[in-house]
């Protein structure tokens, strides 16, 4: 355990120690000398990310290792270019991003600390929809919402900006887990086969209709189409591994296309990105307003990074507009190259793999749902991103998470990852030893209570059934007082059993005769004393102890008696009582 930990540990080191050299080396190179706010604030987040795997070592001793440093990575290569940045433009975007990741980290020591069980979040799955609908329409509040790129997914507090659709991804992402858990039985029953897919039946299309009418309702109103395609995304791939069905996938991807279709010849904004996406280099398109201008100077500065990159502080990533938030990966492209950005994207893919993982092993179907689902918002989110980009896609205005500028993005991406964790703690929490005393004990105290349930049932079924069938007169008492005597006479045969001790068990058994077991099932016990008298011939010896006639023979012959008297009819004679005896020793095995 503790070679382990020390290698977590170096892990988180490693990660810690890659970032400062790119701060150190790109402040060695622009301005001379290192920022005095810069180490004081690297420090203190330095100190946040040790205080927040030691708390997970605590309270989530068997959360994934693996995703921690590789998000610490992240975060310092974004901030690193974003303090790049700073230094041509003459900006402070760097420091107030260290500050939103300082506050960022205490909210995930404060999560670990206080969400012991993510199933907890089950409880408010209507409560977290009203949330999440209310944060994503918040915008359009008049006098808090903002229009910022012609985008209006911003409220506006102060002098600052927050953008609360990314919070609304965790709050809607809890919902649709809970309402899948709930509902994956009825959505997973197939309709009709068309082209050998099994569709889903039509009065099951209603989740995904609303979700549908909502993500356009996003497109229409807020200009976005980047978080209507990322709630789209979320709930339809959350639907497939609900239940299972590829049709799900099919009919999602053609929804959507339907409604991107429609709103491209129904709104300005869609139709320009489809252009700028289509025709990035044609002169109509990159002149015009809300062209392909600033698609076209990422490329180039994708293409002038090559494969190494000019170097941290040797390139010009300020031309591209909004270099520190949107286009950051063209700028890591730029001074990093094509090593950089395929490093970049394999510490993505180790995120999500570790996510898929967690979600596969975690047995409970809510963490299932939930570990997937945030794990899909993010792997969705990176693909849009790097898609628009290198035009894969149309651009859609969404950011790189932990590498971007911007708090909001920062912190919900943070508690996105902290949530991650917590999941995979349980994902990976050793099953209980089948062998230990304790596990044995307690599954001896299940059988138990579980007997002494359905004794307790059977018990209540027999009262039931006798008053429902009440007897009358002497046959009543008669037949109470023969039930009696019987149970008597059961209770004394399971009191004064036989004990036999043997002293040399190490003659093989004999074989089981059927004939032999029939006589001795006509003969009763009596077949047993009478083999034991006539087996005289082995060396070995038995000691065989008797019942004495006592208190309970007696017992059992008042009842027979009384059960006679009042029944005007004597019961069946019962077997004679085998003689009092002494403990007597005889020779021969026991059968």
């Amino acid at each position: 355990m503790i070679v382990t930990r020390l290698r977590q540990m170096s892990l988180m080191l490693f990660a810690m120690a890659v970032s400062f050299i790119g701060f150190f080396q790109m402040f060695e190179r622009t301005a001379g000398s290192f920022p005095s706010e810069y180490m004081m604030l690297l420090g203190a987040v330095a100190v946040l990310f040790i205080i927040l795997w030691s708390l997970l070592l605590k309270f989530q001793p068997y959360a994934s290792q693996s995703i921690l440093p590789c998000v610490l990575l992240l975060t310092g290569i974004g901030i690193t270019l974003i303090s790049r940045i700073d230094q041509q433009k003459g900006t402070h975007v760097g420091t107030r991003q260290l500050i939103w990741l300082f506050l960022a980290l205490v909210l995930c020591c404060i999560l670990v600390i206080c969400l012991r069980d993510y199933r907890v979040l089950r409880r408010f799955s209507y409560v977290s929809m009203v949330t999440g609908i209310v944060l994503l329409l918040s915008p359009m509040i008049p006098g808090l919402g903002k229009t910022i790129g012609g985008a209006r997914i911003w409220i506006g507090i102060g002098s600052y900006s927050l953008q609360p659709g990314e919070f609304a991804k965790l709050f809607i992402a809890f919902f649709f887990a809970a309402y899948l858990f709930d509902h994956r039985d009825q959505l997973a029953v197939g309709g009709k086969k068309v082209l050998g897919l099994q569709l889903p039946r039509i009065k099951d299309l209603g989740p995904i209709v609303v979700v549908w009418a909502m993500s356009m309702g996003v497109l229409v109103i807020q200009r976005d189409l980047g978080t209507s395609l990322m709630f789209f995304a979320m709930f339809v791939c959350m639907l497939y591994v609900a239940t299972g069905r590829k049709s799900w996938i099919v009919i999602g991807i053609l929804a959507f296309a339907a409604g991107a279709v429609i709103a491209s010849r129904m709104f300005a904004h869609v139709d320009n990105r489809i252009d700028a996406w289509l025709h990035p280099f044609d002169a109509k398109v990159y002149n015009r307003q809300g062209g392909s201008e600033q698609l076209v100077t990422g490329l180039f500065g994708l293409a002038s990074g090559g494969l190494m990159g000019t170097g941290l502080g040797q390139g010009h990533p300020s031309l591209t507009p909004l270099a520190n938030s949107d286009f950051i990966y063209s700028s890591v492209g730029e001074e990093l190259g094509l090593t950089g950005l395929l490093a970049v994207l394999a510490l993505y893919l180790v995120i999500i793999a570790s996510g898929l993982i967690t979600a596969m092993k975690i047995k409970d179907g809510f963490g299932k749902l939930l570990a997937s689902g945030l794990v899909f918002t993010m792997a969705v989110q990176v693909f849009t991103v790097v898609g628009g980009i290198t035009l894969v896609i149309p651009l859609t205005g969404l950011t790189m998470p932990f590498m971007a500028a911007g708090g909001s993005s920062l912190i919900a991406n943070y508690i996105l990852i902290t949530l991650l964790l917590i999941i995979s703690n349980a994902a990976n929490k050793p099953e209980p030893e089948l062998t230990s005393d304790t596990f044995q004990y307690e599954a001896l105290a299940v059988l138990r209570d579980h007997e002494l349930k359905e004794r307790a049932k059977s018990a209540a079924q027999t009262a039931k059934d006798d008053e429902n069938q009440p007897r009358h007169g002497a046959h009543a008492s008669h037949a109470a007082h023969a039930e009696d005597a019987e149970d008597a006479v059961q209770a004394t045969q399971i009191e004064d059993a036989p004990t036999i001790m043997v002293d040399d068990a190490s003659q093989p058994e004999g074989l089981y005769d059927a004939e032999e077991q029939d006589n001795r099932d006509e003969q009763g016990d009596w077949a047993d004393w009478r083999d034991f008298a006539a087996d005289d011939d082995s060396p070995a010896t038995t000691t065989s102890h008797w019942p004495m006639r006592g208190a309970h023979a007696e017992q059992v012959e008042d009842a027979q008696n009384q059960a006679a008297q009042d029944g005007n009819a004597g019961t069946p004679p019962t077997p004679p009582a085998p003689p009092q005896s002494t403990p007597r020793t005889v020779k021969g095995g026991a059968r």
